[in-house]
């Protein structure tokens, strides 16, 4: 299989997992897993080393949520949603900005990645996006929209249009995600 092969499939693989993450379901860990095997291929063909590096990050993170949101499920198997309290979410968020400037200078001085800043920071960003996901926060759909506007752009820049045009869906489906684990959280609070 060549480039666009591999990305194509990564792509559809991470559709899935992010649809059945909009829906709550603990199934979008296994599709996510394997989308992002396939997707480390992608990125090194790329020279996105962060991107790479964030894929293998994703496996350990994937299978902690994946463990965490079956510890966490209703009586129709959806992980229950949790509360992110403000204090907790800005420190993570400057944790994160913080480790993308980090990773953004190892890149930028020691490899030949393309776009070392930027890749770095979404690549961070990425990151506090995942943990609060893991962690069952609606917050972590405010993130995706950010991140994933951003994506789309890098990956036009590099020419990976299948993976543009599957980040201009996650922005979609983010806002979907998001006024369905809304509309959840107020179910469960009048409830």
């Amino acid at each position: 299989m060549n480039l666009p092969t591999h990305e194509l499939i990564a792509a559809t693989l991470s559709a899935t997992s992010v649809w059945l993450g909009t829906r709550r379901s603990p199934w979008c860990y296994p599709a996510g897993l394997v989308s992002v095997c396939v997707y480390i291929w992608v990125y090194l063909g790329a020279r996105l080393y962060s991107e790479v590096l964030l894929q293998c990050i994703w496996v350990g993170m994937l299978v902690l949520g994946w463990w965490r949101w079956r510890q966490h499920l209703d009586s129709k198997g959806h992980v229950r949603i949790a509360a992110l309290d403000r204090r907790s979410g800005a420190l993570h968020l400057a944790a994160g900005i913080g480790c993308g400037l980090v990773l953004g200078h190892v890149m930028a001085t020691h490899t030949n990645a393309s776009l070392p800043w930027l890749d770095a920071q979404l690549t961070a960003l990425s990151l506090i996006g995942q943990f609060w996901q893991n962690r069952r926060h609606i917050t972590a759909w405010w993130m995706w929209i950010a991140v994933d506007v951003v994506y789309v752009g890098m990956f036009v820049n590099k020419h990976l249009f299948v993976t543009a045009v599957l980040y201009a869906g996650f922005v979609g489906l983010a806002i979907k995600g998001l006024r369905d684990w809304q509309k959840a959280a107020r179910n469960a609070a009048a409830a």
